[in-house]
C-alpha cells in the first residue's frame, strides 16, 4: 500500500488535514480582508475545506491544486454538494508544475504542503509570483517548539527540514516578505488533528479484517501513535502565517 492511500484512509474522517479548526481559518480570512472576488490559489489543497469556508463565508473565488485524486474528486464533490462549483476550480496534479499567469492572484497559500518545493523559502519563492504586487502569500507550516531536538525523531521526518520560528521569520524576511499576522495550532488542535486520524485508521481495520495489506494499516497506525506521544507532542508545534511584500521599506 502506497503511502497516498495510507493517508487516504487516515483523513476519512476529517476535512481540515491540518491541526486546525474552521474558527482559527475563519479567522486568517478576516485577518487577510477576504471579500467578494478575492482571488486565491491553494497548493496543496487536500478536501479544499479552506477554501469552501472561505467562499461561503466571504465570497472568495479560487483554484485548489493537489496531486491526490483521491483528495480532489472528495473536494470536488463537497464543491458541488455546497453549491460552489462557479467559485471553485480543482486541478489535480503536481503543485509545483501548476502554470498559474504571473500575478493573477490577491492571495497564494501553501498550508502544511511546503514539501511541494522542498521546503518554507522555496515555498515563498515559488508562489510569489502568483500574486500581484499587492497580494500577500498563506503559509502553513510546523516548526520546533524547543530545542534541541532528539536526532531519532529528525532523522524519521523525511519531507522538509523543520526550522524554528524565529528561524522562519528570518528566512521570510530574507526573501523580501514579513511576518503580518499568524494563527498557532493550540495542543488540542493537535490532540484533534492526530486522534481523529487513529480513529479513521482503526474504522478501516474494523471494516477490512481480512485484507491482505492489513498489516501495513496497523503499522502505520502505531507508527504515527509512538511518534507523537514520544516527540511530535512535545517538540512540534504548527502555525499558518501571512506574509506581506515588505513594501513599507
Amino acid at each position: 500500500m502506497d503511502s497516498f492511500e495510507l493517508y487516504n484512509i487516515s483523513e476519512d474522517y476529517m476535512e481540515l488535514i491540518n491541526p486546525l479548526t474552521e474558527e482559527k481559518i475563519i479567522t486568517l480570512g478576516k485577518f487577510l480582508d477576504l471579500k467578494k472576488g478575492s482571488r486565491i490559489i491553494d497548493f496543496g489543497s487536500g478536501f479544499a475545506e479552506m477554501l469552501v469556508l472561505w467562499a461561503e463565508t466571504f465570497g472568495i473565488t479560487g483554484i485548489g491544486i493537489d496531486i491526490r485524486k483521491h483528495a480532489c474528486e472528495r473536494a470536488e464533490r463537497k464543491i458541488k454538494e455546497r453549491g460552489l462549483s462557479e467559485s471553485i476550480e480543482i486541478v489535480c496534479g503536481k503543485g509545483d508544475e501548476y502554470s498559474f499567469e504571473k500575478g493573477a492572484f490577491d492571495y497564494a497559500s501553501c498550508i502544511g504542503a511546503s514539501f511541494i518545493w522542498g521546503g518554507f523559502g522555496a515555498t515563498i519563492r515559488g508562489m510569489r509570483d502568483a500574486i500581484h504586487p499587492n497580494g500577500k502569500l498563506v503559509i502553513g507550516e510546523p516548526y520546533w517548539l524547543k530545542k534541541p531536538v532528539p536526532e531519532e525523531y529528525i532523522k524519521n521526518i523525511k519531507d522538509v527540514e523543520i526550522h524554528s520560528e524565529y528561524e522562519l521569520i528570518q528566512i521570510a524576511r530574507g526573501e523580501g516578505f514579513d511576518f503580518e499576522y499568524m494563527v498557532r495550532s493550540s495542543l488540542d488542535d493537535w490532540d484533534g488533528y492526530e486522534a481523529s486520524n487513529w480513529y479513521s485508521l482503526a474504522r478501516w481495520l474494523e471494516n477490512n479484517p481480512n485484507h491482505p495489506e492489513k498489516k501495513e494499516v496497523i503499522d502505520w497506525l502505531h507508527e504515527m501513535q509512538d511518534e507523537y506521544l514520544k516527540y511530535g507532542r512535545e517538540y512540534c508545534g504548527f502555525a499558518v502565517y501571512i506574509l506581506n511584500p515588505a513594501r513599507y521599506k
